[in-house]
C-alpha cells in the first residue's frame, strides 16, 4: 500500500517562542540541524520509505531548496494548524482521490527514519479506523534521549508521550472540525484536550482512572470516530524540538550519527580495498 505524506512545517516562532533566537524570523522547519534544515531531515525519512508515494509539505516554497525522491508538492501556511492539515488532505485528494488515509508528519522530528514510517504504515493499516494516534512509552524516550525532557499524560498502566507522525482517514478533515480544532490547539496540554473530551475525562484523567485502551475509546466515543493507539517501541518519532535543549539535543545526536556513518563507509571501503589486494597476491603466486 503506497500513502501519501502531509509534511507540517508552517510554524515561525515569535519573540517570546523558546526557539525565536534560532530561527531569524524564518521558519521553524529551516533551523539548522547537523547541517542541514530540520525538516530536511524528515524529507529524507520519507524518501527513503518504502510506502510513502507522494509528499505535501505545508508553510514552505520550493524557494527553500528542500530535495525529495519522491513528487514534492508545496501549499502556503493556511494560519492555522487545523487549517493546513485540512489543506493538506485536499491536495492528497488531488493527487490521488482514491487515497483513503494520509499521513501526517511534523516538520520537528528530524531522528525519523524510514524503517520507522513504514513500520507505522504497516501496523495502522491492519485494521480500518479513522485515527492511529502514535504514543511512546516514558521508559521508551528515556532510555534513547534522557535528557529530553517531554511531557508525559499520566494513565493507570503507563505514561506516555504522543508521536508526531501519524496516520488519519481523509474524513478526518471534513468532520467535527470544530472538535478537532480545540485539541489540536491544546495538543501539548493533555489535561486540556482531556477537558475538550468532557469535565468527567478530566477529573478520571487527573486521578489516573484510565488505561490506554480506555482513553482512546472515551475520546473515540465522546468525538465519533474509530481511534486505535499506536505503541511506539522507538523514541525518534515522538522525540519533536520545542526548547533549545531539544535542539542541541538532536544536532548533537544527529551530528553523532554523520560521523558513524562516515566511519563506517571508510571501513567498508578500506576492507574491499584490502580484499582485493590480497586477491591480486593470490592470483600473482599461482
Amino acid at each position: 500500500m503506497k500513502i501519501n505524506a502531509i509534511v507540517t512545517a508552517g510554524g515561525i516562532p515569535q519573540p517570546g517562542d523558546p526557539l525565536y533566537t534560532y530561527s531569524n524570523g524564518n521558519s521553524k522547519a529551516l533551523i539548522d540541524i547537523a547541517g542541514q534544515p530540520m525538516v530536511q531531515w524528515v524529507l529524507d525519512a520519507l524518501s527513503a520509505s518504502k510506502v510513502v508515494d507522494q509528499v505535501v509539505v505545508i508553510g514552505l516554497s520550493a524557494k527553500s531548496n528542500l530535495t525529495c525522491s519522491k513528487p514534492l508538492h508545496y501549499i502556503s501556511n493556511q494560519g492555522r494548524m487545523l487549517a493546513n492539515i485540512v489543506a493538506g488532505v485536499n491536495k492528497s485528494l488531488e493527487l490521488n482521490p482514491k487515497g483513503e488515509y494520509v499521513l501526517i508528519v511534523s516538520a520537528d522530528i528530524p531522528a525519523l527514519k524510514a524503517d520507522m514510517v513504514d513500520w507505522l504504515v504497516k501496523t495502522s493499516m491492519q485494521t480500518q479506523d479513522d485515527l492511529y494516534y502514535g504514543v511512546c512509552p516514558r521508559e521508551v524516550m528515556e532510555a534513547r534521549f534522557p535528557t529530553s525532557k517531554r511531557t508525559y499524560t499520566k494513565l493507570k498502566d503507563m505514561e506516555a508521550c504522543g508521536s508526531d507522525i501519524n496516520v488519519i482517514h481523509v474524513s478526518m478533515a471534513t468532520e467535527h472540525l470544530d472538535t478537532w480544532e480545540e485539541l489540536i490547539g491544546n495538543r501539548k496540554s493533555p489535561l486540556r484536550q482531556a477537558g475538550v473530551i468532557g469535565i468527567d475525562t478530566l477529573i478520571q484523567l487527573l486521578f489516573r482512572q484510565f488505561t490506554l485502551q480506555g482513553l482512546v475509546e472515551r475520546a473515540s466515543q465522546r468525538i465519533g470516530i474509530k481511534g486505535r493507539a499506536i505503541i511506539w517501541d522507538r523514541a525518534e518519532p515522538c522525540m519533536d524540538v520545542d526548547k533549545p535543549h531539544q535542539l542541541e539535543l538532536m544536532r548533537e545526536d544527529l551530528a553523532r550519527q554523520q560521523r558513524e556513518a562516515k566511519k563506517e563507509v571508510a571501513r567498508q571501503v578500506k576492507s574491499a580495498a584490502s580484499s582485493k589486494t590480497s586477491t591480486k597476491g593470490t592470483a600473482k603466486k599461482k
